[in-house]
């Protein structure tokens, strides 16, 4: 088995944050514009994740279309379940938010305790696959928790807070281009990203009266998401840009 997780560049970062938008925005449509409600979309996209996740796990290398449409449905499902906690349960966002960073937290114990390793560059065995989804999805919850937290209980806003998740992830650059380690930094940049994208996801969509673009959900999913297949596209057809071809489960 070749690693199953493409290599880390700046396409990478791209279809992720963009990926992360679609999520907000898609959630959003499906719940309140089509009208399924946070249960139902919760329940089909995660239907449908597990579809694809199935066939994900089923490559034995890097398959981008593959991987990524992974990380859409991913980012939906981690933004539904935050959604049910807040908006059905009622859970405050303080609470959800401290009880997804302590899975999250647990999940990558167990992953090094078993493994020896959290980085991605070798992902080349099943076990070591379904630690780096489950940890996806929990960075995906967390940062949806994290970044609600952010922007309406301690009152940031969506424009203020795509300034302030930026210069939180400059500030991870900055660190790793010092010499911080690797694994570290790129787990935190892409918890990081997930409030990021769904902050310009809200910045685009929602209505001039509450300080958006007012592009509305659909056209921003859209847009975001024809990007997304471009670039996969593009990554495809350059037979699997991006892919670290290792094999071995170096640390």
């Amino acid at each position: 088995m070749l690693n199953k997780v493409p290599e880390v560049t700046l396409v990478f970062w791209l279809i992720k944050v963009m990926s992360t938008t679609v999520g907000e925005t898609g959630a959003d449509y499906l719940a309140v514009h089509v009208g399924l409600g946070t249960s139902v979309t919760g329940l089909i996209m995660a239907a449908l994740l597990a579809a694809v996740l199935a066939v994900q796990l089923r490559m034995n290398r890097y398959v981008p279309w593959v991987y990524w449409l992974t990380v859409v449905l991913v980012s939906i499902v981690g933004t539904q379940i935050t959604d049910v906690l807040t908006d059905k349960l009622e859970i405050s966002l303080y609470v959800s938010t401290a009880a997804f960073a302590i899975t999250l937290a647990a999940t990558f114990a167990i992953w090094f305790a078993l493994e020896r390793t959290l980085s991605i560059h070798s992902i080349v065995t099943t076990r070591r696959e379904l630690f780096y989804w489950a940890a996806i999805l929990f960075t995906f919850a967390l940062g949806t928790a994290a970044g609600d937290l952010a922007t309406e209980a301690l009152g940031l806003g969506f424009n203020v807070g795509v300034v302030v998740f930026m210069a939180l992830i400059a500030g991870v650059a900055a660190a790793y281009a010092l010499g911080a380690n690797e694994v570290l930094a790129f787990w935190i940049a892409y918890i990081l990203t997930r409030p990021l994208g769904a902050s310009f996801g809200d910045m685009l969509s929602q209505s001039r009266d509450y300080g958006g673009l007012g592009l509305g959900t659909i056209y921003t999913s859209l847009a975001f998401l024809a990007v997304i297949i471009a670039l996969v596209g593009w990554l495809s057809l350059a037979g699997g840009s991006g892919r670290n071809p290792e094999a071995s489960p170096r640390a």
